[in-house]
């Protein structure tokens, strides 16, 4: 197997070990890690060249993984209907964040942005590792997202510990992000 071919399984335990995955989303080739591994985020954002300050996307394939990372009862009732109601799916939310969630996560907001996804493949590496997974587009910061395979950087390929073997969902954009709180849309 090469770092670019990796299945399923070889996928979640290179992210239990603390390594930096590719794999396919609904829209774009997204890059992953264990969250609750500063050392694995601070290498993804190094990978893409992005801040620490921007944050970044958690996904989920359970809600109840993203208990510990979002505190839902700062959100009013009709909020979390509205951000549940459009789960599991292509929709990501800036919701509060808990006190936990560190800043190499969440950036310099108050909120963290998070998605339950439907993808699944993407679904089940969050099921394999038992948590929610960062997941931020596979490409270089300021450069276009990749929506096939054949489109990944091939530098990013190499500094990642390989790519999880699939599709993406087939989306003409990345998911639309908005503010829990309000609905306003930060990126559609």
């Amino acid at each position: 197997m090469t770092v670019a071919d990796l299945s399923l399984a070889a996928a979640a335990e290179t992210l239990r070990r603390g390594g930096v995955v590719i794999y396919p989303t609904e829209a774009v080739w997204g890059i992953g890690c264990d969250p609750r591994d500063q050392a694995a985020v601070r290498r993804l954002l190094a990978i893409k060249q992005r801040p620490l300050d921007k944050g970044v996307i958690l996904i989920a394939a359970e809600l109840a993984q993203l208990d510990a990372w979002v505190d839902w009862e700062a959100l009013p009732a009709a909020r979390r209907e509205a951000v549940l109601a459009s789960w599991p799916g292509p929709n990501t939310w800036a919701v509060p964040a808990t006190a936990a969630v560190p800043a190499w996560i969440r950036g310099v907001h108050a909120s963290v942005a998070v998605r339950l996804t439907a993808h699944p493949q993407a679904r089940a590496l969050c099921q394999a590792c038992a948590q929610p997974l960062v997941s931020t587009s596979a490409n270089l910061s300021g450069q276009p997202p990749a929506f096939r395979r054949g489109e990944l950087d091939p530098a990013l390929i190499a500094l990642s510990d390989g790519v999880c073997a699939g599709e993406t969902g087939g989306l003409a954009a990345p998911t639309p992000i908005r503010v829990a709180l309000t609905g306003e849309v930060l990126r559609a």
